[in-house]
């Protein structure tokens, strides 16, 4: 046999023996569609498990990871965002297919747009100045996502040219780009860390803005607003198991979609190996517990580093806490849209902190999450003029802070158990025409 006909057959071997092995089973737990998955251990596999998942908007109630040797077996038991099993053969499919081709890698694809990528202090208004600069430049917004955490903004905006539809290549086109919303990144006050770049790379946008937030030391700053006094922070603990030379991390929180993956991303991009961990649910509390070594199979060696993983982990889950109420717009797409809408945000004293924009053929679905100036819950009365101003059947409140729902109960416990039932029954009512905007 030819020596070329022996290396075929030995990568055949190779991509046989490495190829992950992927069963689904909607049998073995009531509650819960249970995917296993069998794989050679390689760093950031794991993440790109839960990439899959997670992209998909289920979510994941249990999860148990465990390696032996160079081999990896991972357990999820998941469900849709109803609390339902999965029964859809096509998405039954695709999770077989992609989890069975994750050593090869996944992107997005975002082909013929360039992205954006943006980070500085965050202020109000500053989304609207943003996207006013984009609709003066003949820019397109298709998709973006903004994260606020600790006086930080990262954004990552894909765009493409008005008027050709094509992806903005242009060298001096790109470097006014570049010009003007650097220059308002930088504001008065923040020329040194604010950061805006363009690429034609295509990304996980949800792991590049984690890794522009790391990047960005998010971690180690403090909040310029005043966060709601009703967050629940996390509870993050490390410690070493010296017998096994493992460093153990605990993360307890408030249980929400697609925090297994911020955490293991933040793991993963910080260099560190995933080689057991137990992921459960109580209730609406979270507790993840990881034994994890170094790339270079070393645990966490020195205090400073301790508190390192601590402080980059709380900031991981609390990026994507969404602050404020929710609005979600639903309109024909057009030019100026987006920069109409942010300038009567700002022109009214609301702040973004969190933004979702996505198109779908000529209609914009964009979501905002929103407070006041000083990150409190903004006034009811605020928000029905903004509505007013751009449409009631267009922009609806989808989702109100629990501050209301605090409020509520300390009214309840103040007037006692009779008037608290006639009291949570009128506050139920009252909230369903207020969010259908029968009241005002």
């Amino acid at each position: 046999m030819e020596w070329s006909a022996c290396l075929d057959e030995y990568e055949k071997l190779v991509i046989r023996m490495t190829t992950p092995r992927v069963v689904i089973d909607n049998a073995v737990c009531p509650t819960a569609t249970v995917v296993k998955v069998d794989s050679a251990r390689k760093h950031g596999i794991l993440l790109e498990a839960i990439q899959v998942l997670t992209d998909l908007n289920l979510s994941i109630k249990k999860a148990y990871i465990s390696s032996d040797g160079r081999w990896f077996m991972d357990v999820f038991h998941v469900t849709d965002l109803n609390g339902n099993k999965l029964t859809d053969e096509s998405v039954i499919n695709y999770i077989e297919q992609s989890l069975g081709t994750i050593h090869y890698g996944r992107t997005n694809c975002y082909d013929g747009l360039t992205a954006l990528e943006l980070t500085g202090t965050d202020r109000v208004g500053l989304l609207s100045e943003v996207f006013a600069v984009l609709a003066d430049l003949q820019c397109n917004v298709v998709e973006a996502k903004v994260w606020t955490h600790n006086g930080r903004i990262a954004s990552l905006i894909y765009v493409k040219d008005c008027n050709s539809g094509s992806p903005i290549e242009d060298s001096q086109q790109i470097d006014r780009i570049e010009a003007r919303l650097r220059n308002v990144l930088k504001g008065d006050n923040d020329i040194r860390s604010a950061k805006m770049t363009v690429s034609m790379a295509v990304k996980h946008t949800e792991r590049r803005l984690h890794q522009m937030m790391f990047a960005d030391r998010d971690y180690e700053r403090k909040p310029i607003l005043r966060p709601s006094a009703d967050r629940d922070s996390p509870i993050v603990t490390v410690q070493n198991w010296a017998e096994r030379g493992y460093s153990v991390v605990n993360v307890q929180c408030k249980d929400r979609t697609r925090l297994l993956f911020d955490v293991v991303c933040t793991l993963t991009d910080m260099e560190y190996i995933v080689f057991h961990a137990t992921i459960y649910t109580v209730g609406d509390t979270a507790c993840l517990e990881f034994y994890i070594r170094h790339t270079d199979g070393t645990p966490i060696s020195s205090e400073p580093e301790r508190q390192r993983v601590i402080h980059c982990l709380q900031a991981a889950v609390e990026r994507r806490v969404s602050e404020g109420v929710r609005l979600e717009l639903c309109t024909v797409d057009r030019q100026c849209l987006l920069a109409d809408v942010t300038r009567t945000f700002r022109e009214n004293g609301l702040n973004v902190t969190r933004a979702e924009i996505s198109t779908t053929g000529d209609m914009a679905l964009n979501v905002f999450y929103v407070t006041d100036a000083i990150g409190n819950p903004a006034d009811p009365k605020l928000i029905d003029s903004v509505r007013q101003k751009i449409g009631w059947s267009n922009l609806k409140v989808k989702e109100l802070p629990l501050i209301y729902d605090h409020k509520a109960e300390r009214e309840e416990q103040a007037v006692g158990v009779g008037g608290a039932v006639l009291l949570s029954l009128a506050s139920l009512v009252r909230r369903n025409l207020y969010n259908l905007g029968l009241i005002k």
